[in-house]
């Protein structure tokens, strides 16, 4: 029996919209113009932008993905130029520098994206954007925790739950990019008792145990022969049985980049050995691949297929379920 019915089937592929199907259609307008259509491009993002409305999540999810997808095209910089004073053109443009900036370990200006990024939220102080640049900001530029806090704050007062928030505090505070084990354990403690169980910014701590496995794997060793273990026990553990029992189930996350939570939920189950487990969560992301975090040990579609074939035998109890 294949993985997925006749009806619904779909091979697997990487979809930066996720299931945001006129995220989707801009991208795909975006895609088919030559150099000389940024006008036009404008109108697109800026109306998607527009209708979108004070939804700050699905916000937030169309912002940063347009954002990497014109990083290089050069529309933000049509739009701010159009446009200067309008608080989405000052957020967009200083998100695509940020894109940039977190690709190539640098900003090309960042006095200018910080300016940015205090004129839109000055001009519309109800959205959590601006302060979300900034904690990405914050994370090139290795603010002090003071100022993170200070930043995190106003972020999380327009919106409790903003996925994109915890994720950019989550980078900034781990050993990858300056900060330390501790102090991710640290913000995932304070944290857990907090958000429900179906918030947006619900994976945080999946998304750092699934780091933290990653990290092991790179070290080589002992440490990346026993990384598996992490998952056998303790908080851990039981954040990964609590994912595998709510998150799959219809209806239960309603947030724009649900699926990316998916994808870190399946990887999750199969780094632990429980590629049956994984059956349901790859059922319901009907092939919609994320990069992250397939992607650290190969190419992403092709280690996502290989996972998912390991959950449909485990499901039927074949050989090379875990």
């Amino acid at each position: 029996m294949a993985l997925f019915s006749s009806r619904t089937s779909r091979r697997p592929r990487v979809a930066p919209a996720l299931d945001d199907a006129e995220l989707a259609r801009v991208l795909g307008r975006l895609s088919k113009r030559n150099a000389g259509a940024k006008a036009a491009d404008v109108t697109l993002v800026a109306s998607l932008l527009e209708e979108t409305g004070d939804d700050w999540d699905r916000r937030g999810h169309r912002m940063s993905v347009l954002a990497e997808a014109t990083a290089d095209a050069g529309v933000a910089e049509v739009w701010r130029d159009k446009e200067p004073q309008n608080p989405d053109a000052l957020v967009f443009h200083s998100w695509t520098a940020l894109a940039r900036g977190l690709r190539e370990g640098r900003l090309e200006d960042a006095g200018q994206v910080v300016s940015q990024c205090h004129r839109s939220a000055e001009r519309r102080p109800e959205d959590p954007l601006p302060w979300v640049v900034l904690l990405g900001v914050s994370r090139i530029e290795r603010y002090g925790q003071g100022d993170v806090n200070a930043i995190w704050r106003e972020a999380t007062g327009r919106d409790r739950w903003h996925r994109e928030a915890y994720l950019q505090m989550l980078a900034y505070l781990s050993p990858e990019e300056g900060g330390s084990s501790a102090s991710v354990l640290d913000f995932v403690d304070v944290v857990r008792t907090r958000i429900p169980a179906n918030a947006p910014c619900a994976a945080v701590e999946l998304t750092a145990a699934v780091r933290q496995y990653q990290g092991l794997l790179a070290q080589g060793g002992v440490r990346a022969m026993t990384a598996g273990q992490l998952w056998e026990g303790g908080q851990i553990a039981a954040a990964l049985e609590q994912a595998a029992a709510l998150w799959a189930k219809p209806g239960f996350f309603q947030h724009a980049a649900a699926q990316a939570d998916l994808n870190v939920l399946a990887y999750a189950l199969c780094a632990a050995g429980r590629a049956a487990d994984a059956h349901p969560v790859f059922q319901s992301l009907q092939g919609m691949v994320t990069p992250w975090p397939w992607d650290v040990d190969g190419p992403a579609v092709a280690r996502f297929e290989q996972h998912l074939s390991k959950a449909e035998r485990g499901r039927q109890g074949g050989v090379g379920g875990s």
